[in-house]
């Protein structure tokens, strides 16, 4: 097997110019020079890619400053405009670590799967990089999940036949590796099938109507709401694999680990989140022996920000609304502004 970053062995300027048309007209000239003298993108540049995207962010920030109506992102409460929705499963299986690119996700779910194993979904808007994963199948449960956020493409690897049906079947804008191979790639230092990687300028490009980013039932505010409990770590285990999340008063924020050792990027950077959401949930099995992740209804859910644990009741009543987190004395539960993990527990 031949080592190195994973690369398409072509060009990306054209998605390149596609996120430069998103930003202010004084950097797009300077976005596409730069687009023009980049090299082949790979997996393991995707961090430099994110800190390309962070810069244009901050600069429309200082626009919306300027006196213009700022607008934020429903999924982290920073300042972004919307744009189309782009939901990534990820391998989380140790032979496909270090992730690509998880960083730039504005939400990161971690879902069980079979054999007490762990699989993540990425939802990315705010940001693009370059590339990012890698890219695993889809499951079942993945189509009522998805539609909370109305009618998102859908990047996975393949999926059972049954589970193809369903999701063909649905609003959802699927662009499987298996019916839409340009945007994918093999490359990197893992071996098949932990290896494939997706350019999501590319794969949005076939689906220019997937649903752009809109309120899916997440409060933010900059101050945390009275009472909680303080916490340094909590875990999520699913029996062959665990999730777990430390508070670090340094950098702000929950740091990621898996299965023990801390989560980190291709580039190095460390994963975590503003907010993580420990959501209850049923997890009956599917025809296929997979849990199913009930995501309709409600339940008890555990919301962690700035160091200290919140009870709250999550709620969502059909399969088309956003997901309410309720305090006991009826508000709505603040989360951090950043980065939101979402950690499906069996209830």
């Amino acid at each position: 097997m031949t080592t190195g970053s994973p690369s398409s062995g072509g060009s990306t300027g054209g998605g390149g110019i596609r996120r430069a048309t998103r930003v202010l007209a004084t950097l797009a000239v300077a976005a596409l020079a730069a687009g023009g003298a980049a090299s082949a993108s790979s997996a393991h540049e995707a961090p430099d890619a994110g800190k390309q995207q962070q810069a244009r962010h901050s600069s429309s920030s200082a626009s919306g400053a300027a006196g213009q109506r700022e607008e934020t992102s429903p999924f982290t409460g920073l300042p972004a405009e919307p744009a189309p929705v782009l939901a990534v499963k990820i391998d989380n299986h140790k032979d496909a670590r270090p992730h690509t690119a998880l960083e730039d996700a504005d939400i990161t779910v971690v879902e069980k799967v079979e054999g007490g194993l762990s699989r993540l979904l990425g939802i990315y808007s705010s940001k693009l990089p370059e590339s990012l994963g890698p890219v695993r199948s889809a499951r079942a449960y993945n189509v009522e999940q998805l539609r909370m956020f109305d009618r998102p493409a859908l990047s996975y690897s393949g999926a059972r036949q049954g589970v193809e049906d369903l999701i063909e079947k649905s609003t959802l804008h699927a662009r499987s590796h298996d019916k839409y191979p340009e945007p994918y790639f093999r490359g990197g230092d893992n071996e098949a099938p932990h290896n494939l990687y997706v350019h999501p300028d590319q794969l949005l490009d076939t689906a220019p109507e997937a649903s752009k980013s809109a309120d899916i039932g997440f409060r933010f505010a900059d101050d945390a709401p009275e009472g909680g409990e303080a916490t340094d770590k909590t875990s999520v285990d699913y029996g062959s694999a665990e999730t777990s999340f430390e508070w670090s008063e340094k950098e702000d924020r929950w740091l990621t680990s898996f299965d023990g050792e801390p989560a980190t990027s291709t580039g190095g950077k460390r994963l975590g989140g503003k907010t993580v959401i420990v959501q209850n949930v049923e997890m009956p099995p599917d025809d296929g022996g997979t849990p199913y992740e009930k995501t309709v209804g409600s339940g008890k859910a555990t919301v962690l920000r700035d160091g200290k644990a919140y009870e709250t009741t999550w709620e969502r009543p059909k399969a088309e609304s956003g997901t309410t987190f309720t305090l006991p004395n009826g508000e709505p539960m603040p989360f951090d502004r950043g980065n939101v993990w979402l950690v499906y527990k069996e209830a």
